[in-house]
């Protein structure tokens, strides 16, 4: 199966997710920057939340840069990575209602934590499609940026109900770690190319 199908689908969730969580933002209660001081947490939220769903759909499209072939076990993992960054406005929404508590702020790392198992699943999907020898095998190696990823997120949410902040703090070095620019998939692509 071609992958561009997928791939338009996946663009099209992504867009409507950051649509949806930018809608929930709330406007200041004043016109005031101290209301607008107010809201920065939320505003934080959500900065946060953009770049994360961005990482996602920035490295969802180099793991198809290289063109591979897909297959049900692929869709299925995809939806479910969909599935769970279609859940971020609602934590967002939680993290505002309930100022920042305890549980929407674990809940936040379960849904960030299971969007990366789903984009983990999906690797693996991909991988067991295309084969040991293909270039995206090559491309992703051990993959230690994702299973760091997980592993931050599972030391995070339990962390959330020690202390709120630290697993925000966690949260953002997810985030620092996927932005570090990832030479992989450019590297494979370049070597196909002399192929």
């Amino acid at each position: 199966m071609n992958s561009k199908r997928l791939e338009a689908f996946t663009d099209g969730v992504v867009a409507i997710i950051i649509t949806i969580t930018v809608l929930e933002l709330k406007t200041p209660e004043t016109g005031t920057f101290a209301g607008l001081v107010a809201t920065l947490p939320i505003l934080l939220a959500y900065v946060l939340s953009f770049i994360n769903v961005g990482l996602y759909w920035n490295n969802h499209h180099h793991l198809f840069q290289l063109d591979p072939r897909v297959d049900g076990r692929v869709l299925w993992a995809n939806l479910f990575l969909l599935f769970w960054l279609s859940l971020v406005p609602f934590v967002i929404r939680w993290l505002d209602d309930s100022g920042f508590s305890v549980a929407a702020v674990a809940a936040y790392g379960v849904v960030l934590g299971m969007a990366a198992i789903g984009y983990y699943l999906t690797e693996r999907a991909l991988l067991a499609c295309n084969g040991p020898a293909s270039p995206l095998s090559r491309a992703l190696g051990a993959d230690w940026k994702g299973k760091g990823s997980i592993a931050l997120y599972v030391l995070a949410v339990p962390l959330a109900f020690y202390s709120r902040w630290l697993a925000v703090a966690l949260y953002v070095a997810v985030i620092l770690l996927w932005l570090v620019p990832d030479r992989r998939f450019a590297r494979a692509a370049g070597s196909d190319a002399h192929r």
